[in-house]
C-alpha cells in the first residue's frame, strides 16, 4: 500500500457528489493483521524468536443510513500468525459506533482492566488525495493517505464512494465513502475488507456500547501517555 510523493488536499467540494453514495446498507468483514515485531525496541530483539511477526483477527463492520458498528467477530480466534511457533495473542476488546446524523463517534476501549468510552466529534481530517486506484472485492477504491502528528504514524486508506460515506474500520471514518482497506505506518497495522454484503442486516442490531467511563480523547491521551511514561513502554494508542 505505498504512496507516491504527489498529492492535493481533499476537497470540501468532493462532498457535494459523493454523499450521495447508493449503498446505505450492509455488513463488511474485515481481515485485521498487525506487525508484533515492529514494536519491539532494538535492544529486546531476543523477543522475536519467541513471538510470531503477525497477529491476525477478523472484525465486522454492521451499517445503516445513520449508524455504524465496528466489533469483533465473535466467533474470531487469533491466528497463530504467519511463521508462529504456536502463540497467539487476543487484543483488548474494541467497539466503534458512529452516529452520522449526531455527528459523533464513540469508541468502547478496554486497557488495564476497566471499559472506557472515549467520544469525539464526526469531522472530516486533513486527509489528502492520491492519483491511484485500487480494485477490493470488486469495488474500485481511491487512496487518501495523512500523517497523524498525535500518534506520529502515516495512515493510507482506500475507500469506495459506491458504498455510503463515514463509513470504515475502527475510527478511520472521515472520508466521502466506505474504507475497504487501511495500512499504518507501511504494514504495521492492516485491515482489509475479504467479504461485503450489502441490504439489510436483520441479525445484527446496532447498539451504542454503554458500559465503560466516559472520556474525551484528549483525556484518553493524556491518560496514555501518563501510562507511557509510568511503564516505559510504547505501542498504546488509539
Amino acid at each position: 500500500m505505498k504512496r507516491k510523493s504527489y498529492f492535493f488536499f481533499l476537497p470540501l467540494l468532493m462532498m457535494g457528489f459523493i454523499l450521495s453514495a447508493q449503498t446505505d446498507q450492509g455488513k463488511i468483514i474485515y481481515e485485521y493483521s498487525m506487525d508484533l515485531h515492529r514494536s519491539i525496541p532494538p535492544e529486546r530483539e531476543e523477543i522475536k524468536a519467541m513471538i510470531p511477526q503477525f497477529n491476525e483477527q477478523t472484525y465486522q463492520l454492521v451499517f445503516n443510513g445513520a449508524e455504524s458498528l465496528y466489533k469483533e467477530v465473535e466467533e474470531s480466534v487469533p491466528s497463530r500468525g504467519r511463521g508462529g511457533m504456536g502463540f497467539a495473542m487476543r487484543m483488548p476488546e474494541t467497539q466503534t459506533y458512529v452516529n452520522r446524523d449526531n455527528k459523533e463517534v464513540v469508541v468502547r476501549l478496554e486497557f488495564l482492566g476497566r471499559a472506557y468510552l472515549v467520544t469525539e466529534p464526526l469531522e472530516l481530517g486533513s486527509w489528502r488525495m492520491g492519483d491511484e486506484m485500487m480494485e477490493i472485492e470488486g469495488y474500485m477504491c481511491m487512496m487518501a493517505w495523512y500523517h497523524d502528528t498525535i500518534q506520529d504514524q502515516e495512515v493510507t486508506a482506500w475507500f469506495t464512494p459506491d458504498i455510503r460515506p463515514f463509513t470504515g474500520p475502527d475510527r478511520y471514518v472521515s472520508l466521502p465513502g466506505t474504507v475497504l482497506a487501511l495500512d499504518i505506518n507501511n504494514g504495521e497495522r492492516v485491515w482489509v475488507a475479504r467479504h461485503i454484503e450489502l441490504g439489510e442486516v436483520e441479525d445484527q442490531p446496532i447498539v451504542p456500547p454503554a458500559r465503560g467511563e466516559r472520556l474525551s480523547r484528549e483525556e484518553y491521551l493524556e491518560m496514555m501517555q501518563d501510562a507511557r511514561e509510568r511503564m516505559g513502554g510504547r505501542g498504546f494508542g488509539f
